[in-house]
């Protein structure tokens, strides 16, 4: 198991890597501009890798579950998950966040909806893991990602399937068969980049 569990007090004190990157201070208002440059920089992030997509007939393939795996690992699951909420609050209100030139509602009530609400379930859990210990070790983080993005597919299928009424079978051939190969590919990057990251710019924590 990772260094540090629940069973263990320090798994409750593990930084995640943004923490040890930038401490956070005990002062409110630079906590609260922490925070907020931390949540612009990933919501640009996700931005940007929603316009890295290749069109299929449903759902398009993008970089964003990559993106919101590690922001889970690397912001921690309060920030993560957050960071996540305010990029669909950023499309909600108009702003072209999504997939191609994409803002407003109808992607979080289309086809697509079902992935984007997975994304906050699939931030929370990778960061609630990694604030255990599980982004230290590459093999950990890899389980960690992997729960997140059967997270993401899950909600996906499930909206697909029933949401959108397209039946089980149906949803799996077009929501989940096209996603799993490249699901594992972000998967390993993922798990490798953020240990490799605690690495090189907090050797020692």
């Amino acid at each position: 198991m990772p260094a540090s569990t629940m069973s263990d007090p320090a798994a409750v004190r593990h930084s995640p890597l943004a923490e040890l990157l930038w401490p956070r201070r005990e002062d409110r208002s630079f906590r609260a501009l922490r925070g907020a440059i931390l949540m612009a920089l990933g919501t640009a992030l996700l931005t940007l890798s929603a316009k890295v997509n290749l069109p299929l007939p449903y759902v398009p393939m993008t970089l964003q579950t990559l993106v919101v795996l590690m922001i889970g690992a690397a912001y921690g699951w309060r920030l993560g998950s957050a960071t996540v909420i305010a990029y669909l609050a950023e499309g909600a209100i108009g702003l072209p966040v999504f997939a191609g030139p994409v803002g407003g509602l109808a992607p979080l009530v289309g086809p697509t909806a079902g992935y984007l609400y997975g994304f906050v379930l699939a931030a929370f859990a990778t960061g609630w893991l990694s604030q255990r210990g599980w982004d230290r070790s590459v093999l950990w983080l890899f389980v960690a990602m992997g729960i997140g993005h059967v997270l993401i597919l899950g909600t996906g299928f499930a909206w697909l399937a029933f949401g959108m009424k397209l039946g089980a079978d149906k949803a799996w051939l077009v929501g989940i068969v096209p996603f799993i190969a490249a699901s594992l590919v972000k998967n390993a990057l993922g798990a490798t980049l953020v240990p490799a990251l605690r690495r090189l710019f907090a050797p020692r924590a």
